[in-house]
């Protein structure tokens, strides 16, 4: 839909009471919007290289890069912690969301492209924020990592099924080491006292 057209349409209340979209499904996309839980799931929203790209072209253009902003930008940098190690004990909400292990977003890495798992709610509104720390608890239902990634229990079943394929495939593919053979003891036990 062209943005003339959706600047026409009224949006919130006003388009509740015109009957152009259900309750439940206000904001953008009517799509969005999952059943599940008190106030439903919002889908997982994606933005391309190039569209991040341009809405930082933009920014530039017209100015609006803060140099505080930046200063606040190298200074988190610079406290971000590198291994496992130094952000076991760190601060939960986790603020560092560029962490590969983060569950508020995911990098494509073949095309660069984000996508916000939550797009509905703040970091800071997460009730878990690394994978990590997920892992380190132990094992959970189907249902506690769909919440956890925003996904339903089918999708989460099927990552998993495909994750173990993949393991099973490299495992078959690895050249097998002969186990190792019991040693005759080097110093014979003599049973005869």
């Amino acid at each position: 839909m062209s943005e003339a057209r959706r600047s026409d349409r009224p949006e919130g209340p006003q388009a509740l009471q015109a009957g152009e979209i259900e309750p439940g499904q206000e904001g953008e996309g009517a799509g969005e919007l999952l059943q599940g839980g008190p106030h439903g799931r919002h889908r997982s929203k994606t933005m391309s290289r190039k569209e991040i790209a341009r809405d930082l072209r933009r920014q530039r253009a017209l100015g609006f890069v803060d140099p505080e902003l930046q200063q606040t930008i190298q200074e988190i940098e610079q406290a971000r912690p590198r291994s496992r190690a130094d952000c076991a004990t760190g601060a939960r909400p986790c603020m560092f969301i560029s962490c590969k292990h983060h569950l508020y977003l995911d990098v494509n890495p073949e095309t660069g492209s984000i996508k916000l798992n939550f797009p509905d709610r703040e970091v800071w509104e997460l009730d878990e924020t690394c994978a990590l720390d997920v892992a380190d608890r132990g094992g959970i239902t189907l249902e506690e990592v769909g919440t956890i990634m925003n996904l339903t229990r089918e999708r989460i079943r099927q990552v998993e099924t495909r994750g173990l394929s993949k393991l099973r495939t490299i495992a078959e593919d690895e050249p097998r080491t002969p186990a190792p053979r019991e040693r005759a003891p080097a110093f014979p036990e003599d049973d005869e006292d």
